[in-house]
């Protein structure tokens, strides 16, 4: 059996996979490549990759499976149509959630504290500079309140912030032992006018694309902090980069981008910006909680069964294109 991993990046994950399947060959392509090489693949890893109905129709793969949670570059109904599986991790099922949520406060604290200064102040040899800002007593917003949004809530809460939270089912409540004031979809604006901090921890699909538009940093308290450990397809870049300028927005922290890999000549870098190049979930919890999930699926699949956590469900899977032996 074949898994064609579709990013040249991301090599810990197929480290970290490969022991739990060895009767599976892990190969990889290039993201804009993947058509090249779909032929003789049994299960796609996307990563960020465009699958759509011509990568679905030029190979005989019976499985789509993330590497993580995001499905947001995979068209799921050809995939149906053509009886092809379409599963990913839940975040708060792997330890990812744990662990883009310490990233968000990694980048919080970063832009707080100015670390991009340190190391001017020690050249030019001055201590106790930069003066920096407490997160304490100040407010956050997060948009999203799922796995990672949860998380996120307990950390900042433990930082002694105010938190506010913004969730399309409002029916969910707030996550189990964070306390926030909770604001539906229809009253994002209202949320983010009182933030100091405003984290995007939501899912990407496409009714949500440039969720921060124009108008969103339009409404965020002047001087305040953007952090986005989600998409980068979520915020219009181009108004985000005039916020930064323009000074309605202290800074922003970055893991994620609308096109990746980042160009290092990229304007944003002109502005106080934290950029990390998608690595928020990248960690040893993360990814051996994700590989097991994966490594079972494969397996699931491999023996025709149904994958764990799919979006889908296709009236007539694809066969599998050759015997498996475990």
């Amino acid at each position: 059996m074949k898994a064609l991993f579709c990013d040249l990046g991301y090599s810990e994950s197929r480290r970290q996979l490969a022991p739990l399947v060895p009767a599976w060959e892990l190969a990889t392509c290039d993201r804009g490549e993947v058509i090249r090489y779909v032929r003789g693949a049994d299960a796609l890893v996307p990563y960020g990759a465009a699958i759509g109905n011509d990568v679905i129709a030029a190979g005989s793969f019976g499985l789509i499976q993330q590497f993580g949670v995001g499905l947001e570059t995979v068209d799921i109904e050809a995939a149906t149509a053509a009886g092809v599986w379409v599963a990913r991790v839940p975040s708060a099922q792997s330890g990812n959630a744990e662990s883009v949520a310490e990233h968000a406060v990694l980048l919080m604290l970063s832009l707080a504290r100015r670390f991009a200064h340190f190391a001017d102040s020690i050249q030019r040899r001055v201590v106790g500079e930069p003066a920096g800002v407490a997160l304490a007593g100040k407010t956050a917003c997060i948009i999203g309140l799922g796995g990672v949004g949860s998380e996120l809530g307990l950390r900042l809460q433990a930082l002694r912030m105010r938190l506010l939270g913004v969730r399309v089912r409002t029916i969910l409540g707030n996550p189990r032992g964070v306390a926030l004031k909770l604001y539906g979809a229809d009253r994002l604006h209202e949320a983010i006018a009182q933030a100091d901090y405003v984290i995007v921890c939501t899912t990407m699909d496409a009714k949500n694309r440039n969720l921060i538009d124009r108008a969103a940093l339009g409404a965020m308290k002047r001087g305040s902090f953007f952090i986005n450990v989600a998409r980068g397809g979520l915020v219009d870049e181009a108004a985000l980069e005039d916020a930064l300028a323009s000074g309605q927005l202290a800074g922003a922290g970055l893991d994620v981008i609308s096109e990746e890999p980042i160009d290092p000549a990229h304007p944003l870098f002109k502005h106080n910006v934290i950029i990390t190049p998608h690595v928020a979930g990248v960690t040893d919890l993360s990814y051996s909680g994700i590989a097991k999930v994966v490594a079972e699926n494969f397996l699931r699949y491999a023996r025709g069964g149904e994958p764990m956590y799919a979006v889908n469900s296709p009236k007539s899977p694809r066969r599998r294109t050759k015997a498996f032996a475990r």
